[in-house]
């Protein structure tokens, strides 16, 4: 079911609006609540969970419950991962019976017996790649990626990666920081899952990444340095209170230019590295994905739209495969639709032929996407404080957007 509606008009930071973004950095901190994460544990302290044991029964209040929550719930500051990766190898057991299903449900009056496993060696080298780093404590990291930079290892992406840069940025060596850099997990499952790699792989090689962005995406993404922060982080993922705006260039502009996307997001069974959304009731793997829009500009007599974009949920490619569902593909996004061709195709009808050439280089020239996380905001797993970022688009972005100005500019009107 796709449900469009209308949305709030809220503003993207003011300085990406103007005809001249500057290169200038955001950060607000604000105490929003005083309540410690942890009463029993200092705020900077890297704890190792492994060996802990639970021996408990499920109460009534708990309902039905699946096992790997139903133990996150019972043991603080342990990431679901690591938990998932104690029941896979045998470690649980629910009424005397081990159960390696993660995903089994527990009852009211179950016996559940669990010993966290140990942490399983990194599979990432440490490199010294340079890092634009936005902000950083003993608990948090964050990155503004750049375009073209993978997230993780993967097969064919061994090295160069954040992950590989993270390490030899906080001097952490691959087995003595076991635990602090392994049991990573994707809670949120975000919209820039670069690779679409399994889940088995990627817990072993993804040190604190809480989220995602693909290789082409740039942008603000937060790193946890220990445990304890990313199981916080990630449960504010699984309960969408992480602000996230990102923002692309489309080709074409949405009608109305405000709504909400309600589709479900599954995998393209034509093409195994792309996504889709699938509005038929017979959807298979499909998953619920809800993303909100708003067009901040028109550009070059409505060939393009400066789009921001507020995610509900966070699926893989999640607003790539929104955008070409509703009919405008990311300008520069040759896997979902948004192709060189197309692009020129809705420019060309519209513009000044004396624009043609430079427009056709400057797309020739663009190899990723156009889409930029823009802003980040979240509650310190520590502290406490609700800590905001926001941080321009590269070059590269700006650039386009600059000549897709020069051939028209003009704001949307708003139905209030």
């Amino acid at each position: 079911m796709l449900s469009i509606s209308s949305v709030s008009r809220c503003s993207a930071p003011s300085f990406f609006l103007s005809q001249k973004p500057t290169a200038s950095r955001l950060l607000t901190v604000h105490s929003s609540s005083t309540r410690e994460p942890n009463s029993n544990q200092n705020p900077g302290e890297r704890i190792n969970y492994s060996g802990v044991k639970l021996e408990e029964s499920v109460d009534s209040k708990s309902g039905k419950s699946r096992l790997d929550s139903w133990i996150s719930s019972r043991i603080s500051g342990i990431s679901r991962a690591r938990v998932q990766s104690s029941i896979k190898s045998g470690l649980v057991s629910v009424n005397g019976k081990v159960i390696d299903k993660v995903s089994h449900n527990v009852k009211a009056g179950d016996k559940v017996n669990c010993v966290i496993s140990e942490l399983q060696p990194l599979r990432a080298e440490p490199e010294n790649i340079p890092l634009d780093i936005v902000y950083e404590d003993e608990n948090v990291l964050v990155v503004n990626k750049p375009a073209h930079m993978v997230v993780h290892p993967a097969p064919g992406n061994a090295t160069g990666t954040l992950v590989n840069g993270i390490l030899h940025h906080c001097s952490l060596p691959t087995v003595s920081s076991q635990e602090v850099l392994s049991g990573a997990e994707d809670v949120s499952d975000d919209d820039d899952d670069e690779g679409l790699c399994s889940s088995s792989h990627a817990a072993s090689v993804r040190p604190g990444i809480v989220h995602r962005l693909d290789k082409g995406t740039s942008g603000l993404l937060v790193v946890a340095k220990d445990e304890h922060s990313h199981a916080h982080l990630s449960e504010q993922f699984k309960l969408h209170t992480i602000k996230r705006v990102y923002v692309s260039l489309t080709c074409g502009v949405p009608a109305p230019m405000a709504g909400r996307i309600d589709v479900p997001i599954g995998r393209d069974v034509s093409n195994r590295i792309r996504m889709a959304a699938i509005a038929e009731p017979n959807r298979g793997q499909a998953r619920h994905a809800a993303s909100r829009y708003k067009v901040i500009e028109i550009l070059a007599r409505g060939g393009s739209a400066l789009v921001e974009w507020r995610l509900e949920t966070g699926r893989t490619h999640q607003i790539r495969a929104h955008a070409k569902y509703i009919g405008i593909p990311l300008l520069g996004d040759e896997v979902y639709g948004g192709t060189q061709n197309m692009a020129l195709s809705l420019l060309r009808s519209r513009t000044q032929p004396s624009c043609h050439r430079q427009l056709s280089l400057s797309l020739s020239g663009l190899e990723r996407p156009c889409l930029h996380a823009l802003a980040l905001g979240f509650t310190h797993p520590c502290t406490g404080k609700e800590i905001h970022f926001a941080c321009p688009p590269p070059p590269d972005f700006t650039e386009i957007l600059s000549q897709l100005r020069e051939m028209g500019t003009e704001k949307p009107s708003f139905k209030e």
